[in-house]
């Protein structure tokens, strides 16, 4: 039961964040209610859609309740009203995109393996529930998708997941082992673009 509401929870955090980047970003756009509402949905619930699909949870959960729809909508309604607010943090698409990003790969990382999936499938099924919703919005904005021009983006998200069946293994307590790496994905984000760290390139590139 505790398990599951923690699921939960990680999932309206996940939905939240990444449906106020959405928002943030079709403001950037300079798109009307509706486009900061469309963007919102579509980028808060796409990651989710894309894991219950591959682990054939359908229709997918998004798309069963009110609640992830509802909670894309108050996100992208408190952008539209408090955006001059928001946009006064240091990169707030930024910093939202890192939250989304932790929480969604723990998330879906817990799910995938409470589907039965093995730790490489889990892992993997983690990192791609959390940069789903990212590239959706990147490419309605018209935009060049982050995780292919930033090179810790998806790293951080497979860091998360990583660390959170890592934690499994050494028998941490699930809250701890959530806490953790969710915090690892978000710090490993936020620091990568504070200091500009690279990936290794390859000659001539």
């Amino acid at each position: 039961m505790f398990t599951a509401t923690l699921s939960t929870l990680l999932d309206m955090l996940g939905t939240f964040a990444f449906g106020l980047s959405g928002a943030m970003v079709a403001i950037r756009s300079r798109l009307d209610l509706f486009g900061i509402l469309v963007l919102s949905a579509a980028t808060g619930v796409a990651g989710g859609i894309i894991r219950d699909l591959l682990l054939g949870d359908v229709p997918p959960a998004a798309l069963q309740t009110y609640w992830p729809l509802a909670v894309t909508g108050a996100a992208g309604l408190c952008a539209f009203f408090f955006g001059p607010l928001i946009d006064r943090m240091n990169r707030p698409v930024m910093l939202l995109d890192a939250v989304g990003l932790g929480v969604f790969a723990v998330a879906g990382c817990q799910k995938a393996l409470a589907f039965g999936l093995e730790t490489p499938g889990a892992v993997l099924l983690g990192m791609m529930t959390a940069i789903g919703g990212g590239m959706l919005r990147d490419i309605m904005a018209a935009e060049v998708p982050r995780v292919l021009r930033e090179d810790v983006y998806a790293l951080a998200a497979l860091a998360g997941a990583s660390a959170y069946v890592c934690g499994l293994w050494l028998d941490v307590p699930d809250t701890a082992a959530v806490v953790s790496a969710v915090l690892l994905a978000i710090v490993l984000r936020i620091a990568s673009v504070r200091y500009g760290w690279k990936l290794p390139r390859a000659r001539g590139s």
